[in-house]
């Protein structure tokens, strides 16, 4: 009732700020006292009028509102009385803020704790998962499945830690995947000796591969990849791994008879030798490779590997030290700080 008095007061006398320079012959300066005085008056019963119509925040401080709302609709005669009225009104409908209930009544999302971010797998916690026989067992099933979308050198260890589980399912679950994987590759040699054996045919080239042309040598190096990878991911065991480190090196060998300088196949080569135990051998790889240019983080673990299973400590810790300097070796922080722990 009391904003409907303000706003009576205010209209009444806005009309009489206007009437009274009419009554008055418009061209005294009482005239004009009049209705600067009266539109004063219907200003500020106008902001009286509006000022509760702001909701919360808007309305405080009190008086430098009120004055502003009074003060724009004093200083445009007309419009800024209609805009002051505008201005309340979508303030009220368009900003009005939300209400506190609306976030007291927010439900938390329900986590599942067996799902893990993205680029954050860790092998040893998957090997205790799959090994715990107390995890339901379509959980474990679905943890094995999801392996297929892991890289084969990570995955392929722990199926093979799986092979034991007194589960027949995941055991043959375990089984089907390796042979998988293990087939993929044998598929893509079989492919690449008979493409091999054809650039032979076409290159005029011998089986020695001393001149090798250009596609036996691609060929080469792709079949030493393919049996390397077997050996890598751990997908042969015994006499078929014996077989795949052979193979390899045979064709990485083919490969340097023609391309001596390739850094990547030196370090190969001494990884090679270093499987079948020609340590000498290996160790004049791997400084071939380091001589060639290839990054010191990627020869220093293999050569410090072999200084300690020549029991050469000394040249092992030295080479640790060595390696000590970069720092974006993470997974061999532990052995470095051990060697480097005085």
């Amino acid at each position: 009732m009391l904003n409907l008095k303000f706003a009576l007061s205010a209209l009444a006398l806005e009309m009489g700020a206007w009437s009274g320079p009419l009554l008055l012959h418009g061209r005294s300066d009482v005239a004009l006292a009049s209705y600067l005085l009266l539109h004063a008056l219907a200003c500020l019963m106008l902001s009286l009028c509006l000022l509760p119509f702001l909701s919360g925040e808007q309305a405080r401080p009190r008086l430098p509102v009120l004055a502003l709302l009074a003060a724009f609709s004093y200083g445009v005669p007309l419009a800024g009385f209609v805009g002051a009225v505008l201005a309340v009104v979508m303030l009220r409908i368009y900003r009005s803020p939300v209400a506190h209930g609306a976030f007291e009544s927010l439900q938390l999302p329900e986590f599942d704790l067996h799902q893990r971010m993205q680029g954050s797998f860790r092998q040893a916690g998957m090997r205790s998962f799959l090994g715990n026989s107390n995890a339901p067992m379509q959980t474990r099933l679905r943890a094995m499945v999801a392996l297929q979308y892991v890289s084969g050198r990570v995955a392929s260890p722990l199926l093979r830690s799986v092979l034991s589980d007194p589960s027949e399912d995941l055991r043959l679950l375990a089984y089907g995947m390796l042979d998988t994987l293990e087939k993929r590759i044998n598929r893509t040699i079989d492919a690449e000796l008979e493409a091999l054996r054809l650039a032979r045919e076409e290159e005029g080239e011998g089986p020695d591969g001393r001149s090798a042309g250009p596609r036996t040598t691609e060929s080469a190096h792709r079949l030493s990849d393919l049996y390397w990878e077997l050996v890598y991911q751990e997908l042969v065991q015994g006499d078929l791994r014996e077989h795949a480190i052979h193979e390899s090196l045979r064709f990485c060998d083919m490969v340097l008879a023609r391309e001596p300088d390739h850094p990547q196949l030196n370090l190969r080569r001494g990884r090679l030798l270093h499987e079948t135990g020609q340590l000498e051998a290996a160790g004049a790889a791997y400084l071939r490779a380091r001589e060639l240019g290839l990054p010191a983080t990627r020869v220093l673990p293999y050569q410090a590997e072999l200084c300690f299973e020549r029991r050469d400590y000394q040249g092992t810790r030295a080479l640790l030290q060595e390696l000590s300097q970069w720092k974006a070796l993470p997974r061999l922080k532990p052995v470095v700080d051990y060697w480097n722990t005085p």
